[in-house]
């Protein structure tokens, strides 16, 4: 059986000539990885600025009419760089000159942004011997800008299986009358998805700058363990959390294909990295836990009324107030007379005396509480559904922490517990959860 491998590389592996090197060493240390997707340079050292982050900022000026030369030589300089120290023939004059013009006429922020991607994808194919496919030529969005889901995936099979190999510059394709459409930022994972699921690949490697996702957040919790095995439900929960080495959109894709992940460093490409596919395989070590994560800057708005659960649509009147207000619901415990309802401090506050007031009129509820400043923290794994106490080993952790409890839910498919804490104890949390379940 031939194996084919879509390889995607972000920012830090693609962020000088070295970093090019490095990669070419690692597509070419396997014949199975026939298509790669690049990413614009990245950072180079912590106080660096991301080529992305120039174009954009290239774009501002323009559009506020200041000179915005300085910033665009910046990148000529950055990318003029690399050529020379690849020793490849290009032209990057001729390349920033159509940025340039383009600008001066006005065009959308996509279009300079998609720049990177574009540019670094070409010099990248001059260096390796490929032959460059422009993501405009084979990624498609709809009037709505959303992804023409069949267009793209036959056009692009179509296209790239007459070609041994191909780079395809990530983040970005093209809407119906051809203008430049970009995906949201990390948005190159994305493209490597649709790639892979374009060219049947068995295989979707995504290259970064660590070796996997790691079970729980290495900025409170010292030294993680790596998450060898995740399934593809257990990474959506974790990633909607903000603990992910990937794009979250990135998942759907390939998940509908079939077609597993793989987390890779391009600086320990020894390192087996993670695998994400649909179901763990069955000779590995079976684990209850699999990360845990969480996030701060919520609300918690307890509505409480007598008999609230004979009232038909009560909930659904309280989500809709919430809705119509443009607070989408975190999460929602309920009681026999009480519900509540988990927002966004943020925009939350933006609303508060109208929510307020509406909750009021409609409901008439007997009390309302708020609590604020609260984290809410997700244990997520696939095992925890055969093992019993899982519930009680969490809040013997938190109990033995000196942590109180202000808000309990899980999922009904038991693959989560969630627990919202004070924000205050957000990082010892962490840490009670991890040496109780994971360590």
């Amino acid at each position: 059986m031939n194996i084919l491998i879509t390889a995607k590389f972000g920012g830090t592996s693609l962020a000088d000539a070295s970093q090019i090197k490095k990669v070419a060493e690692i597509i070419k240390s396997n014949p199975a990885r026939k298509f790669v997707v690049a990413s614009a340079p990245g950072k180079r050292f912590s106080d660096d600025i991301k080529i992305t982050d120039l174009l954009y900022k290239c774009h501002s000026q323009a559009k506020n009419g200041e000179d915005f030369s300085a910033t665009l030589t910046k990148i000529s300089e950055r990318y003029a760089e690399i050529i020379k120290a690849l020793g490849v023939d290009f032209d990057i004059d001729s390349e920033i000159a159509e940025i340039k013009t383009k600008l001066q006429s006005g065009t959308t922020p996509d279009y300079p942004a998609s720049r990177g991607e574009y540019i670094n994808s070409k010099i990248i194919a001059k260096f390796l011997g490929w032959p460059f496919v422009d993501a405009a030529e084979i990624i498609f969005f709809n009037e709505k800008g959303l992804l023409d889901e069949n267009t793209t995936f036959k056009t692009a099979g179509e296209k790239l299986k007459s070609l041994e190999h191909a780079v395809i510059p990530g983040f970005y394709g093209a809407m119906p009358d051809g203008k430049i459409k970009t995906f949201s930022r990390g948005g190159s994972d994305v493209t490597g998805s649709i790639i892979a699921r374009s060219v049947e690949a068995n295989l979707y490697e995504n290259w970064t700058d660590v070796s996997g996702m790691l079970s729980a957040d290495p900025r409170i919790v010292q030294n993680p363990k790596v998450i060898d095995y995740i399934t593809y439900t257990e990474l959506r929960e974790l990633s909607y959390m903000g603990a992910s080495v990937l794009h979250e959109d990135a998942v759907f894709p390939v998940r509908k294909a079939g077609i597993p992940i793989n987390i890779r460093n391009t600086n320990k490409p020894g390192d087996n990295g993670t695998l994400i596919a649909a179901t763990l395989p069955k000779d590995i070590e079976k684990r209850a836990v699999t990360g845990i994560a969480g996030r701060k800057g919520f609300s918690s708005i307890r509505v409480e009324k007598s008999m609230m659960n004979g009232e038909t649509g009560f909930g659904a009147k309280l989500l809709y107030i919430f809705a119509r207000n443009g607070i989408p619901f975190e999460h929602c415990p309920t009681g026999i007379d009480t519900i509540s309802v988990v927002v966004s401090s943020e925009l939350f506050d933006r609303k508060r005396e109208i929510v307020l007031r509406e909750i009021k009129n409609e409901l008439d509820p007997d009390f309302i509480t708020i609590e604020k400043n609260l984290a809410v923290i997700a244990i997520v794994g696939e095992g925890m559904v055969s093992v019993k106490g899982m519930a009680a080993k969490v809040f013997d952790a938190l109990a033995k922490a000196g942590i109180n409890i202000r808000m309990i839910d899980q999922g009904s498919d038991e693959l989560n517990i969630i627990v919202g804490i004070d924000e205050s104890e957000y990082n010892k949390a962490i840490n009670a959860l991890y040496d109780k379940m994971i360590a």
